[in-house]
């Protein structure tokens, strides 16, 4: 990989978009690395992902626009289809993803981290969707994302003016989970994996299948979806574990002990 670094540690896993000379803007090159990697990702020992962009500067300031520039129509659909297909296998990923949002997420950057369960950010982030200035739309899913996480009057708002808000008002509006100085944020972001990792590794998948299925769906439907998700972890080697644990606890404290869930 050229562009994109990956590293495992304590069954959490780190993706790095490292394009930092070009603030970490997605290509075509960058979107079929970040695929492979996805793909290569072992999640029988991998329980939870971080994203990040190289340096402190930029976690991802958009799309390529020098590749960009140049597209017939049919060449800039198949570009919004690459980074769309790379984005929905991130957000259907089957295990949790977080985003570290270091500086710049604009335009593909900002809808990159909306394809992520969770997004904390730097202090220093900006986020927006500039596409309008450069006649165009988003194209990377930010016209359906960003209407379902803040809001569709919120959305549009920033869509149509092109305007870019920082990381206050990102966490205001709800874009964003929390803010960190510049220095602690991966380790929190770690902090955070860390703290899924230790969970029932089927729960936590089931649960985000719940989640991402059910808001597509009625709530009748998706009461439905969530039913069926309930009782796959039923028999499994996790659900006795975390169950027998509670009851030992209940009857007798001195026999708890810290169980380690086997995804199973």
């Amino acid at each position: 990989m050229e562009f994109v670094l990956y590293d495992v540690s304590d069954a959490v896993g780190v993706i790095t978009i490292n394009r930092e000379k070009a603030l970490n803007a997605l290509n075509s090159q960058v979107l079929d690395e970040l695929s492979q990697t996805l793909d290569q990702v072992d999640l029988d020992s991998v329980r939870c992902l971080i994203l990040t962009g190289a340096g402190q500067k930029s976690f991802v300031a958009g799309a390529d626009i020098g590749e960009m520039s140049t597209l017939t129509k049919a060449e800039g659909e198949a570009f919004g289809k690459k980074g769309n297909d790379v984005f929905l296998k991130l957000e259907k990923f089957p295990i949790p993803v977080i985003a570290a949002v270091n500086g710049f997420a604009l335009g593909g950057g900002c809808e990159i981290s909306m394809s992520c369960d969770i997004r904390i950010c730097s202090d220093n982030a900006l986020f927006g969707q500039p596409e309008v200035g450069l006649g165009i739309t988003p194209g990377f899913g930010g016209t359906q994302r960003l209407a379902r996480l803040v809001g569709a009057g919120m959305a549009k708002q920033m869509i149509y003016s092109a305007r870019n808000i920082d990381a206050n008002e990102a966490f205001r509006i709800g874009l964003v989970n929390a803010i960190y100085p510049q220095e602690e944020l991966l380790d929190q972001a770690k902090k955070l994996a860390g703290q899924i990792a230790k969970q029932a590794p089927i729960a936590v998948r089931n649960c985000k299948k719940a989640i991402n299925e059910g808001l597509q769906v009625s709530i009748d439907d998706a009461v439905a979806v969530e039913e069926k998700l309930f009782g796959d972890c039923f028999e499994t080697e996790d659900q006795k574990a975390g169950m027998g644990n509670f009851l030992k606890k209940k009857d007798d404290p001195t026999k708890v002990k810290v169980v380690t869930f086997v995804n199973k």
